[in-house]
């Protein structure tokens, strides 16, 4: 009877509501969820029969039933924090996780280190990323993030720039003297040198222009940090010769002799290339040092050693790199955090704890590093808000309830026109 299947229609409606009422409950209970995403109920219409077969048309629905609820991967605000293990994607990509039930997929970047300097979430589950080897370059090998390093070994002075002018107008007659050096030189320019025990020394270099266009130069340290120096005296380590064009570029850069013997436990025989550039002859544009009609000046020094330090913080950036910041100043990459991408997200299967595993709808994830494949990239010091609406889910909870009052009111319809029936044998 066409009144009593009335009845199971109105009731698949009710359940189907009832569901829709879980779903948005659900978006609801997560506002304040980190990384969370806002799932929709999705129905589908159930038909019973037709009345006239294949040829279409005439056909009686018996209500709906609830075919999916698909989570919608909108991109939620970014919030900023004071942690800088706090990490929020900005685009495409899941943050990969590792634990004891295998390795699972998250959007939410509440990361801190534990006691054994590994990255976890709170759960305890490792996060993952591309390890770096011994020069701190990144490799392709993944594994559990972890700041291992938290002291730096000093490193030993091997080359050291020097960006400067020579003025073209000096005096060449001055002829420099190694007990006078300062007063018997035509410029003079300090550079920090870092010996194999990580001691820091002075070195000046001291510049006599000998004919034109050509310049001598000696690297001198202090006697009492020599081995065999006397206090108070300047003793040559390093010397050699700049020669420049008519254009004041320099033309050619030789050095005679390099070898550095600081005491104190530090190896003898350090060899030190002071670098002023690549000369026109080799090649280059003679531009790191010139020789020009204006004051001698020394822009800048670089040198590629440092003393021992100890780890003093750590930063991520945004293409995912976490960086050690020692004492010392030195910066050195520990890992680079790594983004798994999904052909289908919507086809993830959820498993609380605001992960995802892989399925066979989402396909297998392809994971590389953040900005690079179409992933996102990684913002430190912030998180990523849930994606619910409070507004927008009170309209569909307000939806469904007029829906689930509409259904019941089918099946109490129903109800009394089934009792009407039994009134009949009365009459």
């Amino acid at each position: 009877m066409g009144i009593l299947s009335s009845m199971y229609t109105g009731m698949s409606g009710l359940q189907g509501q009832g569901e829709a009422l879980s779903v948005y409950s659900d978006n609801l209970a997560n506002a304040n969820t980190t990384g969370f995403k806002t799932s929709r109920p999705e129905f589908q219409d159930i038909v019973a029969k037709s009345l006239k077969g294949l040829m279409g048309g005439n056909q009686i629905g018996r209500g709906t039933r609830l075919a999916a609820v698909t989570p919608l991967f909108a991109q939620g605000t970014l919030t900023q924090t004071e942690s800088a293990t706090d990490l929020a994607i900005s685009g495409d990509g899941f943050f990969v996780v590792n634990g004891v039930d295998g390795r699972s997929f998250s959007r939410n970047g509440a990361f801190h280190f534990d006691k054994d300097g590994k990255l976890i979430n709170s759960d305890g589950f490792k996060v993952q990323g591309f390890q770096t080897d011994e020069n701190a370059k990144v490799t392709s090998r993944m594994g559990d993030i972890s700041v291992e390093r938290t002291v730096i070994d000093a490193k030993k002075t091997s080359k050291a720039d020097v960006y400067m002018n020579l003025d073209l107008r000096a005096n060449r007659e001055i002829q420099f003297d190694p007990e006078k050096p300062e007063q018997t030189a035509n410029f003079a320019t300090g550079v920090t040198i870092y010996d194999t025990a990580g001691a820091a020394h002075i070195v000046t270099l001291y510049f006599n222009k000998t004919e034109d266009n050509t310049w001598t130069w000696r690297a001198m340290a202090k006697g009492d940090e020599i081995v065999g120096g006397e206090p108070g005296k300047q003793i040559e380590q390093a010397t050699g010769t700049l020669t420049f064009d008519t254009d004041g570029r320099l033309l050619s850069s030789n050095t005679d002799n390099s070898s550095f013997s600081f005491n104190k436990g530090a190896l003898p025989d350090q060899k030190i290339d002071f670098n002023f550039g690549l000369p026109k002859e080799l090649g280059g544009a003679g531009l790191q040092v010139t020789s020009y009609g204006t004051n001698s000046e020394a822009y800048k020094t670089m040198q590629d050693g440092y003393t021992a330090g100890t780890l003093s913080g750590l930063s991520f950036s945004d293409d995912g790199m976490l960086s050690a910041i020692y004492s010392n100043g030195e910066t050195m990459s520990m890992a680079q955090m790594a983004l798994a991408k999904f052909e289908n997200g919507e086809g993830l299967f959820k498993l609380g704890q605001n992960r995802f595993r892989e399925s066979r709808l989402s396909g297998l994830p392809t994971i590389g590093a953040p900005q690079t494949g179409g992933r996102g990239q990684v913002i430190a010091k912030s998180l990523e808000a849930s994606t619910t609406d409070i507004a927008n889910e009170f309209i569909s909870l307000m939806q469904a309830q007029r829906n689930f009052q509409a259904n019941s009111r089918t099946i109490s319809l129903a109800d009394e026109m089934m009792q009407e029936v039994l009134n009949l044998k009365r009459g």
